[in-house]
């Protein structure tokens, strides 16, 4: 199936966002699983095929009403034959892997304004009949679709994107490698909400194990089994998300000065870690690197049986850096205890928030989001549900 063409011809493209079975093969256009009655009068699912009217890689107007179907002749609820749209019963073979057997003829005053107008009239007409003998039939399935080689970096297309008309705003984010260092409760959402962009490649950063205490921090729900296996932090997440983005790769390391290098390569950083030492030396290599990054952090405590906190955004950029030092943004203490969050309290809510936040961030300097602002640092308190936008560029 040629994505390219469907991608670039509004009818098509219309036709598959709207649930159709949509597949080009040797010039024709096919529809997929379109239910009939036949003669037994059971409902059958069959292909319905259109030449297909190009002109360099788009769709043009219909060469011709007629249509051609694989499957045995569609019939009225009580097995007699649609006899109005009726044209010729014969087989035919397109292709080696293409055969059909009945062509079909409806032709409206002034003819089919496009293939969206051509295909769903026929598919109205012939699977109508199917859906009055069960009215949850449908041609409209909403079928996965796999991408062409190196067509993209999902195994699936978005058709997310394409249903909302947001390819171009989409393809903002097709930028080179992110980076993600740290992939604790925060860390593991940011990977959640990237590896769902075009980006080229995600690098993981952790040297820990995937722990209990992680599964009620992070997305998904894994398994009695998968923790008993103690799985490689990055190997684990590495494995569920590469179900869905081809290019996820496992760092089994923590950053420290033997190999901070290997950020060197990268186009953009999210920083989810909590070691203060670590994260200076980081901040401080991705500043001579001259690259982009987002700092998150989060601070909670119990009082009186209940938590307070206040979640941090804070982006360094090539147009503002100097608010990371002067204004202290981002911690690089270790701590003092006195934070209930280093002690692992269970806040998974709070982590998606933070990782949120910081992917919205990244997006609006990538121009997929409008911003207005351009602010460098942000917090969200939780008693108060304020978020306060400081340090704009």
């Amino acid at each position: 199936m040629s994505h390219q063409l469907i991608n670039h011809s509004p009818d098509l493209k219309r036709l598959r966002d709207e649930g159709y079975d949509v597949a080009v093969r040797s010039n024709y256009l096919l529809i997929n699983n379109v239910p009939y009655v036949n003669s037994s009068k059971e409902i059958k699912f069959g292909t319905l095929v259109s030449e297909l009217s190009l002109v360099g890689d788009l769709t043009t107007t219909p060469g011709t009403h007629v249509v051609y179907f694989a499957g045995d002749h569609p019939c009225h609820k009580d097995g007699s034959e649609i006899i109005k749209i009726k044209h010729q019963s014969e087989q035919k073979r397109f292709d080696n892997d293409l055969v059909v057997h009945h062509s079909f003829s409806s032709k409206p005053e002034g003819g089919y304004k496009d293939y969206y107008d051509k295909m769903t009239t026929y598919v109205a007409i012939i699977s109508s009949h199917a859906a009055s003998i069960d009215p949850n039939v449908t041609a409209r399935t909403f079928p996965v679709i796999e991408p062409e080689k190196d067509e993209s970096v999902f195994n699936y297309i978005d058709t997310a994107s394409s249903r909302a008309e947001i390819n171009l705003v989409t393809r903002k984010l097709e930028i080179g490698k992110i980076g993600i260092v740290g992939l604790g409760g925060t860390g593991s959402y940011v990977l959640d909400l990237v590896a769902k962009t075009p980006v080229r490649e995600i690098h993981l950063f952790d040297g820990d194990k995937f722990s209990q205490h992680n599964a009620f921090r992070s997305p998904g729900a894994p398994s009695v089994d998968e923790l008993r296996k103690a799985p490689r932090k990055v190997a684990y997440l590495q494995e569920q998300y590469s179900k869905m983005h081809r290019n996820i790769v496992a760092h089994d390391c923590y950053i420290d000065a033997s190999n901070v290098d290997q950020l060197k390569s990268l186009n953009f950083v999210f920083l989810c870690l909590d070691n203060g030492t670590a994260k200076k030396l980081i901040v401080e290599k991705l500043e001579e690197f001259g690259i982009s990054f987002i700092d998150v952090g989060m601070g909670v405590n119990l009082v009186d049986e209940s938590l307070l906190g206040v979640l941090r955004i804070t982006s360094s950029t090539g147009n503002k850096r100097e608010h990371v030092r002067d204004k202290n943004r981002i911690p690089f203490s270790n701590g003092d205890g006195n934070n209930d969050y280093d002690r692992n309290i269970q806040i998974a809510d709070l982590n998606a928030l933070n990782a949120a936040l910081a992917v919205i961030k990244w997006k609006k300097l990538c121009g997929f989001y409008r911003d207005f602002e351009n602010e460098h640092h942000s917090t969200y308190t939780i008693d108060g549900n304020k978020l306060i936008n400081e340090d704009q560029a």
